[in-house]
């Protein structure tokens, strides 16, 4: 392996990284419940690599992130592995049906709806096959056992296809964007999340070379500068030609296995064919309709008060890795209710959590390998990437 330099001045990659400005809780969202963090951690998702290093020219981090920043593949085609784990409990396939009902979309009810469908992501190990040819043409297709469900974004339509079920969805990109239709499919979209993270609390040093699809790359290691977070490390394997990404890990700092693990293991850079976007609905699949922006917002208003009625919009304690969202839910009595069903959810999932007490009263604090979460019975949540006495901590110093 050739040596590398380190660079972790940091200061000055965020002068020209576009990234970086936004520290806007970059690592999770705001989370409703254990589900819902499960969900949230996607953004945060790394990979598996051929074995050699090659050997690459010097460069710094700074050069590296700016390599990253300049990229402009507007082309590729390609295969994509991805395994998460969280660490969440073995629910006997509960924990399944209570993500996808957490992810609900706006084609509710349809299996082919791809924000339902594409939160089977935050478990276990996937292959998607991936494609696009610049801003109107992509396509991610997770294969399964015996089936497979595609997302296709082809000028303004949108589809999702559930081959299993014959179930077609169908918006226009202008109802629901990019954002709303489109989670992180691959390591670059995981490794723009992660860019918006480095800031002073960040250390940022190149790590060498690897292989990765059969294309040489250097290694760029993202590090918190600060206790208390339950992040070990983030490594981002930079394709050395085209500057993108093609490999992203997350690995927490209670070590192990990597908590969220996605990379190429195929990948080119030709111009798909035009077929690969083209969908028509086969016949006899039922098609739904994706609901406008109004009843969007209604939908989306209804499924948060399924677990988390009245909350507000939240705030963000502290800076950088240690970081921690808190909103009140408007929920006396810790886990939230909505009538029996709800209620019985409510006390399964506070069985699984850990009951703790401090100044602020008692709550229960839900864990993964990366995101805690302590809801308080009084209503209120905090939730970050930090270890449950920082949870506490924030607690009893909001009272």
């Amino acid at each position: 392996m050739a040596p590398y330099e380190s660079d972790d001045a940091v200061d000055a990659v965020r002068d020209e990284n576009p990234h970086s400005g936004r520290r806007k809780a970059a690592r999770y969202a705001v989370p409703v419940a254990v589900v819902g963090v499960a969900a949230a951690t996607i953004g945060l998702v790394p990979a598996l690599a051929a074995s050699g290093d090659p050997d690459l020219p010097k460069i710094t981090a700074k050069q590296l992130i700016d390599k990253i920043a300049k990229s402009d593949v507007q082309q590729l085609s390609g295969t994509v592995k991805i395994s998460t784990d969280l660490g969440l409990p073995n629910l006997g396939g509960l924990e399944s049906s209570l993500v996808s009902r957490a992810g609900k979309g706006s084609g509710e009810g349809s299996s082919a709806d791809p924000q339902a469908k594409l939160t089977e992501l935050v478990t276990g190990t996937h292959t998607l096959r991936v494609a696009t040819d610049g801003p109107d043409k992509q396509k991610v297709s997770l294969l399964e056992s015996g089936s497979e469900y595609s997302l296709i974004h082809d000028g303004t339509n949108v589809w999702g296809y559930d081959s299993k079920t014959n179930s077609v969805f169908h918006g226009t990109s202008a109802d629901s964007g990019k954002d709303k239709t489109e989670p992180p499919a691959t390591p670059k979209d995981f490794a723009d999340q992660a860019l918006k993270a480095v800031d002073d609390t960040t250390s940022v040093t190149v790590d060498g070379t690897e292989q990765v699809a059969g294309r040489a790359a250097y290694k760029l290691l993202i590090k918190p500068r600060q206790s208390g977070t339950t992040v070990g490390a983030i490594s981002i394997a930079v394709d050395s030609k085209t500057g993108m990404p093609l490999k992203f890990t997350l690995t927490p700092k209670s070590g192990g296995a990597a908590v969220v693990d996605a990379g190429f293991t195929e990948v080119s850079f030709a111009k798909p064919s035009a077929s690969t976007f083209a969908f028509t609905p086969p016949k006899g699949a039922k098609v739904t309709e994706q609901k406008k922006d109004g009843a969007d917002r209604e939908h989306a208003v209804k499924r948060g008060e399924d677990f988390a009625p009245g909350h507000d919009k939240g705030t963000v304690l502290g800076k950088g890795w240690t970081s921690i969202a808190t909103f009140e839910t408007g929920s006396k009595g810790g886990l939230p209710t909505g009538g029996s069903k709800a209620g019985d959810l409510s006390g399964f999932l506070g069985s699984l959590g850990d009951q703790v007490s401090g100044k602020f009263g008692k709550g229960t604090v839900f864990s993964t390998r990366l995101i805690n979460v302590l809801m308080t019975d009084d209503g209120k949540v905090y939730a970050g990437a930090v270890t449950k006495s920082a949870l506490v901590k924030a607690a009893d110093q909001g009272k």
